[in-house]
């Protein structure tokens, strides 16, 4: 995630860059870096879009091939992330997203933070618009879908970072090529809180509202290569099952989120080690592969003086916490990345949903309220998304309450036509809602 909120009042919690003396030096370092304090104020988003070479012998989804790094470099031209464009300059699109790419294709929108999500989604829309039109000129489609059903993963980025990734999450099962290259999701970033009492409240509500929310917005029942099985959201899936120790931290343990996401993302395992001459080009079996099971703190604590041959610094555990994939991440924000991709424009309603259950401490105590009988029921709420009563409930109470303090009347209705849906077991992409879906308009 991209986006980075930085609230004009928020407390100074600069953290002196380099060296780690020790454990405690390390965890106070994360909690400066990932909580910033301050009123909330800012909201950003981060869209995601799977791709596809349109070509002329190509009459369907299954048979178009993914876009080649090169194609995309030409098409997003100044705005081509510097991760298939070395010197691209990286300039942001007229609303102030910038363009990054996953894996295997898929293409996103990161937002600059803005102070209202009318204006967010406004700008956001603006800019996904514009890479649309840009990537038409070399061919270049995006596809709507959290999950790609017709074709088998393919990992077109050739870096470091996602070969070690890859190897790391192929030893554990399918599921990590298939969430790195095959599924795209709608993510929310919101300002921490204004102290240490806000940040529980605002990170323990939106864990507790998250297996509500992944079955409102689920719209992933098929994915090409995936076990059996019947879910309503195969992204959520996958991204549950690719590695527990990353992606699903004991947050229902955690009195006081700031400590313990300090401590607990210290003691993931490494996902890889970057090692300045990227060895990997010519060892496919070395380059920045961790030792296996090591985890932050051991590196630090001298254990892996043999293995790698230093000892870290702040840069890399800047680096290691780009590596978690917790459900509600932070990063000096709370990112939300529980969502599907939604279909079409609908992308808005979650991100107007999100906005008004943070909207203020009595929002936020009520919404905690609705969903605290299904707090932890990821699994659940993937699985059998709004067939199950309860998770129905639950999902329908939420959206009638952000409903109620939605910025305008056209979020509200929009918001409304949600909750109808869910109260009626239907998913983002039934035709049937498909207008009461479309997104808000900024405005009354």
């Amino acid at each position: 995630m991209a986006v980075t909120l930085e609230s004009p009042g928020s407390a100074d919690h600069t953290v002196e860059q380099g060296e780690l003396a020790s454990r405690a030096a390390a965890e106070a370092y994360v909690g400066g870096v990932c909580f910033k304090l301050g009123p909330p104020t800012l909201i950003g988003a981060e869209l995601e879009w799977l791709t596809v070479q349109e070509r002329s012998s190509a009459s369907n989804f299954a048979a178009a091939s993914r876009p080649h790094v090169s194609a995309l470099a030409d098409a997003l031209g100044p705005h081509a992330p510097r991760t298939i464009a070395a010197d691209s300059p990286a300039f942001p699109l007229p609303g102030g997203s910038r363009v990054t790419l996953e894996p295997g294709g898929q293409i996103e929108l990161s937002s600059a933070p803005c102070p209202t999500v009318d204006q967010l989604c406004d700008r956001l829309r603006d800019d996904a618009h514009q890479l649309q039109n840009l990537l038409q000129s070399r061919s270049i489609r995006t596809v709507s879908v959290a999950a790609d059903a017709e074709r088998s993963p393919e990992r077109i980025l050739q870096l470091p970072r996602y070969r070690a990734m890859e190897r790391s999450f192929g030893g554990i099962g399918p599921f990590g090529k298939l969430m790195m290259c095959n599924t795209a999701s709608t993510q929310v970033s919101v300002d921490a809180g204004t102290d240490a009492a806000d940040v529980t409240a605002r990170w323990t509500a939106l864990y507790a509202i998250g297996p509500a929310l992944v079955a409102a917005f689920a719209c992933s029942p098929a994915l090409r290569g995936a076990p059996p099985g019947a879910w309503a959201s195969q992204r959520m899936r996958a991204w549950l099952r690719v590695d527990t120790a990353r992606t699903r931290p004991p947050v229902p343990e955690w009195t006081d989120p700031m400590a313990a996401y300090s401590r607990w993302a210290l003691d993931v395992p490494l996902l890889c080690v970057r090692r300045p001459d990227e060895a990997e080009s010519t060892d496919p079996k070395g380059g920045w592969a961790a030792p296996p099971g090591a985890t932050f703190a051991d590196w630090l604590s001298g254990a892996l003086d043999d293995e790698v041959g230093r000892r870290p610094d702040t840069s890399d555990l800047d680096y290691h916490l780009t590596t978690l994939f917790p459900p509600v991440r932070a990063s000096g924000h709370l990112e939300v990345r529980y969502l599907d991709a939604q279909p079409g424009e609908s992308w808005a309603v979650p991100v107007h949903v999100i906005d008004a259950l943070m909207s203020g401490p009595a929002v936020v105590a009520e919404a905690t309220s609705l969903a605290a009988p299904l707090a932890g029921r990821w699994v659940d709420a993937a699985r059998h998304g709004l067939a199950n009563p309860d998770i129905r409930a639950a999902a329908v109470a939420l959206l009638c309450l952000a409903g109620a303090h939605a910025t305008s009347e056209s979020a509200a209705r929009a918001i409304e036509a949600a909750a109808e849906r869910c109260r009626r077991g239907r998913t983002p992409t039934d035709t049937e809602t498909a207008a009461g879906a479309r997104p808000p308009a900024a405005g009354p």
